[in-house]
């Protein structure tokens, strides 16, 4: 029996949509895979603010895809961007060599990070940007001479990707029980979150400063000659939209400046206006030593992530012979020319258009229609908001925990016409910034609509 999957075909002629009848190939990632290929969740074709599947109904994208397409979907000048170059140049080594449209945005996207955070090395994800930030942090302290300090601090309920480093450091148990001992020598902060002291906070909640105070624990018991660098989001997103609290960033900074601790931010989701300014650190007034980026430099029409490093941290690395390798690491596509070429065409439409600004006018308008439409709806245990971001908390059904979100995604894609994320029992919204006040309002309406329809499990 041949293993060719057989295909269907949805329309009038072999030209339109044809859709495998067998979706047991592909094992989906961070998918419940037998449920969703029982009912499957299937998208063929995007354009703006919406996805169409395969038969041609259209669904709202309340999740930029994931955090990533924030300038909608199919946007003419990254697709003729794209087009140009893989007919141009369509890959180079940068190992040894290189190609003009990577330099060209390395430094477009030093002159958007502050201060002195200059130097840009890519990579293809926010997973691999993460683990390289952490191979640099590493690789610093040697380079100064100082080879004991190799100890990682992350924090509770944070995400960095799905590295072997970046889960040693992350905090969400489901990411790292299953995959034994991980790196040596980690620790981690508490999470900055508290429902009795913060619920309901628009933005940054005013409790939870203080909690950039257990970094001095840490260093207490394993001594800052032994510490690295402390790895965190500035707002926590995967785990279901933690904004920090006001002023922890900024102990955080004191922090690690006392104990000659480098501080890496993680802004795979906050990078490129999704808190309304280029990145996080700019909207905290904080700057890392080290900071990683993917998923909005492109619009993610093209693999990219990367890491931006702050000049003392690059210029430890520049001694020695100019013929050696400063610093072995890299990727076969890291700063591909196609991925390039995205992202100096993402760059241009969000200046063009006013992206970044667009995303922090619109803030306080998101907030209060979700904040308007589901507090005090029944089961809703806390809404949280930062940027144009939003998660909402609601109470589970008894002894199916996360069964009422995923309940809820689902018929929010097939009844309601709308992409939303999960993170247990939490509903998790981010959409374009090209979102206009009336989708936000739809958005609202049929997030109430689906929290509605699970009040009780049917």
């Amino acid at each position: 029996m041949s293993k060719t999957s057989a295909l269907r075909v949805v329309g009038d002629d072999a030209s339109t949509t044809a859709i495998p009848n067998d979706l047991q190939a592909f094992w989906m990632p961070f998918t419940a895979n037998r449920s969703f290929k029982a009912r499957p969740r299937m998208v063929a074709r995007a354009k703006g603010l919406y996805y169409y599947t395969p038969e041609g109904k259209q669904v709202i994208d309340a999740t930029a895809g994931l955090w990533c397409s924030s300038a909608g979907h199919s946007r003419e000048p990254i697709v003729e961007a794209i087009q140009k170059q893989a007919a141009e140049l369509d890959f180079a080594p940068t190992f040894q060599f290189g190609h003009p449209k990577a330099f060209e945005l390395a430094s477009r996207i030093a002159a958007l990070a502050p201060n002195d955070l200059d130097h840009v090395f890519f990579c293809n994800s926010g997973s691999e940007a993460a683990d390289t930030a952490l191979k640099m942090a590493i690789a610093y302290w040697h380079a100064r001479g100082k080879a004991s300090k190799t100890r990682l601090i992350g924090r509770e309920r944070g995400y960095h990707g799905v590295g072997f480093g970046g889960i040693t450091v992350g905090g969400i148990v489901a990411n790292r029980r299953v995959y034994g001992s991980m790196l040596a020598g980690a620790d981690h902060l508490p999470h900055t979150y508290n429902r009795e002291k913060q619920a309901f906070s628009k933005g940054e909640p005013e409790w939870g400063a203080h909690l950039a105070d257990e970094l001095e624990r840490i260093v207490a018991l394993h001594d800052a000659s032994t510490i690295a660098a402390v790895m965190v989001e500035p707002m926590a997103g995967s785990t279901g939209v933690l904004p920090p609290p006001q002023g922890y960033l900024k102990r955080l900074r004191e922090l690690c400046d006392k104990h000659d601790i480098l501080l890496i931010f993680d802004e795979v989701i906050t990078g490129f206006g999704r808190l309304g300014a280029p990145f996080a650190s700019e909207r905290y007034g904080v700057t890392p030593d080290l900071m990683t980026f993917a998923k909005g430099v492109t619009n993610a029409a093209a693999p990219m992530g990367g890491v931006v490093a702050r000049k003392h941290v690059y210029d430890a690395f520049m001694t020695g012979p100019e013929h050696v390798v400063e610093l072995f690491h890299g990727y076969t596509y890291s700063a591909h020319p196609i991925a390039c070429a995205a992202g100096l065409a993402t760059l241009d439409l969000y200046r063009d258009e006013g992206l970044f600004e667009r995303s922090k006018a619109l803030e306080p308008v998101w907030a209060d229609a979700i904040f308007s439409k589901l507090k005090g709806k029944p089961g809703v245990l806390d809404i949280r908001q930062v940027g144009l971001t939003a998660a909402v908390d609601f109470e589970g059904w008894k002894d199916a925990p996360g069964k009422r979100a995923f309940v809820a995604m689902d018929k929010a894609f097939h009844d309601e016409g709308m992409m939303v994320r999960t993170s247990g029992d939490c509903l998790v919204v981010t959409p374009p910034f090209i979102v206009t006040e009336d989708d936000i309002a739809q958005i609202a309406d049929k997030l109430s609509n689906v929290i509605d329809a699970t009040v009780n499990p049917s």
